[in-house]
């Protein structure tokens, strides 16, 4: 028998380990998967989840979505809630690209006024914001600078001149955590952050042309803006190299902190502090600072895009109307209150590889979407759909306002480049209408569409689960990769 044997089916894409099946369990798992990929599941993931589901303080559920996949700690598609009064928090449920995330840019541009420059927005855009391993942002920071960045977030960048004021009512938490603590993030991650900021980044990372295929709810679209044939642009980015140092600098501490603290661990991946030491403390801030760091660098890259779309239009960003939809994080942990057993509580709740989905009246959504409830951006691949979906109060009742962030790997880096050759690739994209822009075939052959999991199917088993409600589908027309 096998850890899969025990899970059991609750409804239609819905699945859960019972906490009864390991007795050091504190909660059950529960699984959001479609019913014909569910052989397809990692046992990996599922120990992942049994795991996180035997940590101090955790409520409900630990939670795979439809795009789980094994991880560090936690797996990807993983989310869990922890009460402040005697939880942990484990930065290997927030993953190394603190808030790697997506934003979508809208503007009132069909098709038929940028086919004849899609090349030329293609190759600037290229051009203008930096990709790549390693890649280097545009701009030098001032002595010190960095640490206003950290703490500010998308705030220092609109007030030096990177957007508009308005941009900031649409991104999650207004794009600044106000907890972040710049005094607390290692020199080293600030060394590595200074070159990268206002850069987009390698691997699944991107920067899409796209125009608005579908829309499977005319109500909530109007309220996003959203129109069919309108052209949009989707920015998938985050945290760069600061980021990544963040999280390596604070696992070396948990690791120390989890022994000290005498906590039982199955896996030093999920290596955590209880919430009321200073080393849970310290990490928070110091990755409310990598947050912030994230959201500032996808405003600079918003400011390059319209500036781009300028240059190639002759129009002002104004005038397209380049207004952000919205802005979303994929790996946060956060502070925020929910209904555990029909009582009003207080938790932090992790999310790796998972998009917050708030239903209506969270007056953490912005005021004009809070009568639909927020945004939800829910990436494709390559060469495939993306999709806007909104929040539910299904969310809220069962993922703790959680739902899945894109199509989720099934073959690594390594076997996507054996399996898949760049100029079939590109040429399969081209025969559909799609340009490519990439630093190398590498890069092409790694993000092959075929390495990743269906996102209609991922997208599909959100929407009928209820943990969030399609609203509109986005096809690629042009796409740029580090």
């Amino acid at each position: 028998m096998t850890i899969k044997d025990e899970i059991k089916k609750v409804r239609d894409n819905v699945y859960e380990i019972p906490g009864t099946y390991n007795k050091k369990m504190r909660a059950s798992g529960r699984f959001y998967i479609a019913d014909e990929f569910f052989d397809d599941l990692e046992e990996g993931a599922v120990e992942q989840i049994v795991n996180i589901a035997c940590l101090p303080g955790v409520q409900r559920y630990s939670i795979g979505l439809p795009d789980i996949h094994f991880g560090y700690g936690f797996p990807i598609g993983g989310v869990a809630a922890f009460s402040m009064r005697n939880g942990i928090v484990s930065p290997g449920g927030v993953g190394f690209d603190i808030n790697c995330g997506v934003r979508l840019i809208k503007s009132n541009l069909t098709f038929d006024d940028i086919k004849d420059h899609v090349d030329e927005l293609t190759d600037k855009l290229f051009k203008n914001i930096p990709s790549g391993v390693g890649s280097k942002g545009k701009i030098r920071l001032e002595e010190g600078e960095i640490n206003k960045v950290l703490d500010y977030g998308a705030e220092w960048a609109v007030e030096n001149g990177y957007g508009w004021p308005k941009d900031l009512e649409v991104l999650e938490e207004n794009g600044r955590m106000i907890d972040a603590d710049s005094s607390i993030v290692s020199d080293k991650a600030k060394k590595r952050g200074i070159p990268q900021l206002g850069s987009l980044g390698s691997g699944n990372h991107f920067l899409e042309i796209q125009e608005v295929d579908e829309i499977y709810n005319e109500e909530v679209a109007e309220v996003f803006g959203l129109k069919k044939g309108m052209i949009v642009v989707m920015v998938h980015s985050g945290s760069r190299g600061c980021g990544h140092q963040v999280c390596s600098d604070y696992l070396r501490i948990m690791d120390k902190a989890y022994k000290k603290y005498k906590i039982q661990l199955d896996d030093r991946q999920l290596a955590c502090a209880p919430l009321d030491s200073k080393e849970a403390q310290d990490y928070i801030q110091a990755m409310a600072a990598a947050a912030n760091y994230a959201w500032a660098n996808r405003q600079m890259m918003t400011h390059w895009i319209r500036e781009t779309f300028e240059d190639v239009l002759g129009k002002s960003a104004e005038d397209m109307e380049m207004d952000i939809v919205y802005d979303v994080a994929h790996n946060i942990v956060k502070m925020e209150t929910h209904k555990v057993y029909k009582r009003e509580e207080d938790l932090l709740v992790h999310r790796k590889g998972a998009t917050r989905a708030f239903g209506p009246g969270r007056e953490e959504v912005p005021e004009k979407y809070r009568a639909v409830g927020q945004p939800v951006l829910i990436p494709g691949t390559m060469g495939t759909a993306s999709y806007v979906l909104h929040g539910t109060e299904t969310a809220m009742e069962e993922t703790f306002g959680s739902t899945a962030h894109g199509a989720g790997r099934v073959l690594s880096r390594s076997k996507a480049k054996k399996n898949y050759n760049a100029d079939e690739i590109t040429a399969n994209l081209a025969s559909k209408g799609i340009k490519i822009k990439a630093t190398s075939k590498h890069v092409i052959e790694e993000e092959a569409p075929g390495a990743y999991k269906d996102v209609d199917s991922v997208v599909k088993v959100s929407d009928s689960t209820g943990i969030a409600k399609l609203v509109a589908k986005l096809k690629p027309i042009a796409v740029c990769k580090g």
